[in-house]
């Protein structure tokens, strides 16, 4: 299975800034983000469940203020950055769409 590259390992601090990349989604480029939540590299569409909007804050700041919930920036949702389920806000019930990533040799991959 060929991958590609999303990013150094280093460039990814519990509870810090996330990094945003794309995934090819239907046949068309769709926002990605990484992020790293107790010690594990997880992966999701930039995409509200409540509302088809970018969740970041600024670019690349997914976190909210404890660093301990993905919040989206618009309508206050509140995601577990573990599962990506949300636990508060307009989403409840839903979740964010995963993407599969792997760490290994220093870097964060994604299937190509």
């Amino acid at each position: 299975m060929s991958r590609v590259a999303v990013c150094e390992s280093a460039e990814l601090v519990d509870g810090g800034p996330g990094v945003r990349f794309e995934v090819e989604q239907r046949g068309k480029s769709v926002a990605a983000f990484a992020v790293r939540f107790r010690g594990q590299v997880r992966g999701y569409i930039n995409r509200c469940a409540h509302v088809p909007i970018e969740l970041d804050w600024n670019h690349g700041e997914f976190f909210d203020d404890t660093k301990l919930y993905l919040m989206c920036s618009t309508h206050g949702a509140i995601y577990a950055p573990e599962s990506g389920h949300c636990v508060g806000g307009p989403c409840r019930g839903s979740r964010l769409e995963p993407v599969t990533l792997e760490e290994s040799g220093g870097m964060v991959w994604r299937p190509a």
